[in-house]
C-alpha cells in the first residue's frame, strides 16, 4: 500500500461510516422500540423487532439514504451476533445432542435436494431449478441460493431470474415459519430441546431460526442455532458436488471461489474458547447480550427488507415448489423428532 493509499484510508472509512449510519440506527431504533415492549407487555422481543421492522419496509428501498445500513444491519450485524453465540454453547452440549440430532439434519437436507430435482421435473422445471430451490429450503435460505447459483452453467437465460426468486421466496417462508413453528411446536407439545432441533434443522435464514428459538427460551435458542449451523456448514460440500457435477457443462463456472461463511469459523471458534472457561463469565455474559443486541437488530433490519407482494410476481408453479419443499422439510423433521423421543 502506497503513501497516499494509507491517507486515503480513514476518509474512506469515514465515507462509509457516513453510508451506514442512517440505516443503522433505523435498525437500533426499532430494536429499542420492540425491546420496550417486551418488557412492558411481555411479548417476544424477536418477534416484535420483526413486526415492527416490516412496518418500515420503505426504508429498504434502494436508492435511499438508509438502504446501506439496513442491508449491513441484516446481514454484517446478523453474522457478528450469531459468531458471539458461540459462547453459549459448550462442547459438552454439543456432544450430548447426539447422533439422533445430526442424523435429523443430515436427512433433511438430502431429502429436500432430492425433492427439489423430482419436483423440478413434475412441475416442468429445469434441474438447475429444482437444485437452486431444493439446496435453498434445505440448507441456510439465500445464502445457499446465491452459493448454489455461483456454479450453475451460465448459460442458462433463467439462472438469474431463478436465483432472485428463490431468495424472495425462502426468505419470505422464513419468515412466516418464525411465527407459525413456534405455535406447532407448543401445541405438540415440544420440549425447549425439540423446539430448538426443529426450528434449526426446518426454517432456512439463520437469522429467523435465530429469532424463532430465543423467542422461546435460551436453551431453544442455543439449540436451533448448532443445528442450524450444522446444516450451514454442508453447504461447502454440496456446492463442491455441484460444482464438480456441472464442469462438464460449457457455461458451468470454473475454478470459482468457495463461499464459506466466516461467521461459522466464529461461532466454532469460540465454542471452542467458551468450553474451557478461559474468559470470565462477566465477560461471557456481556458479550452474549451484546450478541442479542446484534440479532434484534439484524432481525428488524430483516423486517424492513420483508416483502410478500414480490411473491405474487412469479408463477404459482414455482411457488407451490417452494412451499411444498418448506412443509416436506418441516414434516420430515418433526415426524424424525416425535419418533425419536427428541
Amino acid at each position: 500500500m502506497t503513501a497516499a493509499e494509507v491517507t486515503r484510508a480513514p476518509g474512506r472509512a469515514l465515507d462509509r461510516a457516513r453510508e451506514l449510519f442512517p440505516g443503522l440506527v433505523s435498525a437500533v431504533t426499532v430494536a429499542l422500540a420492540a425491546k420496550f415492549i417486551s418488557e412492558h407487555y411481555g411479548a417476544p422481543v424477536m418477534l416484535m423487532a420483526l413486526l415492527l421492522g416490516m412496518a418500515f419496509t420503505f426504508l429498504a428501498e434502494p436508492g435511499t439514504t438508509t438502504a446501506q445500513g439496513v442491508e449491513f444491519a441484516s446481514k454484517k450485524v446478523l453474522r457478528f451476533g450469531v459468531a458471539l453465540l458461540g459462547l453459549g454453547i459448550t462442547v459438552q452440549q454439543i456432544a450430548a445432542a447426539g447422533l439422533p440430532v445430526v442424523g435429523i439434519t443430515l436427512g433433511g437436507v438430502a431429502l429436500t435436494i432430492g425433492a427439489g430435482i423430482g419436483l423440478a421435473r413434475v412441475f416442468g422445471r429445469t434441474l438447475p431449478f429444482g437444485l437452486l430451490t431444493g439446496g435453498a429450503v434445505a440448507i441456510c435460505g439465500a445464502s445457499a441460493a446465491l452459493a448454489i447459483s455461483s456454479v450453475l452453467p451460465k448459460d442458462d437465460p433463467s439462472r438469474e431470474r431463478d436465483t432472485v426468486f428463490t431468495v424472495i421466496a425462502v426468505t419470505a417462508l422464513s419468515t412466516i415459519a418464525m411465527i407459525v413453528y413456534p405455535m406447532i411446536g407448543a401445541a405438540l407439545g415440544l420440549s425447549d430441546q425439540a423446539m430448538g432441533v426443529f426450528f434449526g434443522a426446518t426454517i432456512h435464514d439463520v437469522a429467523q431460526v435465530v429469532g424463532a428459538g430465543y423467542s422461546v427460551s435460551d436453551e431453544a435458542g442455543a439449540t436451533a442455532t448448532f443445528v442450524k449451523l450444522l446444516r450451514v456448514a454442508l453447504l461447502v460440500p454440496v456446492v463442491v458436488t455441484l460444482s464438480l457435477y456441472f464442469a462438464r457443462h460449457p457455461g458451468a463456472s470454473q475454478g470459482g471461489k468457495l463461499p464459506i461463511p466466516f461467521f461459522v469459523l466464529g461461532f466454532a471458534a469460540l465454542v471452542l474458547i467458551g468450553s474451557t472457561d478461559l474468559i470470565p463469565a462477566a465477560v461471557t455474559a456481556t458479550l452474549l447480550d451484546l450478541s442479542r443486541w446484534c440479532l434484534i437488530t439484524a432481525i428488524a433490519a430483516l423486517g424492513m427488507k420483508t416483502s410478500l407482494r414480490k411473491l405474487a410476481e412469479v408463477g404459482p408453479r414455482a411457488i407451490a415448489m417452494v412451499c411444498g419443499l418448506t412443509a416436506l422439510l418441516a414434516g420430515f423433521a418433526l415426524a424424525a423428532i416425535l419418533l425419536l423421543h427428541i
